[in-house]
């Protein structure tokens, strides 16, 4: 079960205008920007991302029914600045994982801790689309 939606409220409207200004930087820490689809506008949203195998996993600690999350299922692509650069990311597809192994073993205890179990994995792009 995700965080409650009470929360995540909150966090879109306070913490995440604080964490927007260093989470480009930080390890685990991204800014994904993704396309509205019915508005068509661009937005940032602060995201744990994190690397596994050959993808990019991102925790989605308010579940699969986030605007975010519907935005870049349904473009297929979305972009991501990480520790300062920018990867281009597509084919999202979200995973169940109840044991937290898409994610470093230090994340795995918080994240069974907030009882998440859903994973937006993306692989990175070989070619830019429009």
């Amino acid at each position: 079960m995700p965080l409650p939606g009470w929360l995540g409220r909150f966090n879109r409207t306070v913490t995440n205008r604080v964490t927007g200004r260093f989470a480009g930087r930080l390890p685990g820490f991204a800014i994904l920007t993704h396309t509205g689809r019915r508005s068509g506008r661009r937005y940032r949203t602060p995201v744990n991302l994190f690397r596994s195998r050959d993808a990019y996993v991102i925790a989605l600690t308010y579940g699969r029914d986030r605007d975010w999350v519907r935005n870049v299922m349904a473009a297929g692509r979305c972009d991501v600045e990480t520790r300062g650069a920018v990867l281009h990311l597509e084919h999202p597809h979200i995973v169940t994982d109840v044991s937290a192994s898409l994610v470093p073993v230090p994340i795995r205890p918080i994240l069974k801790a907030a009882r998440v179990t859903e994973f937006m994995e993306l692989k990175v792009a070989r070619h830019r689309a429009p």
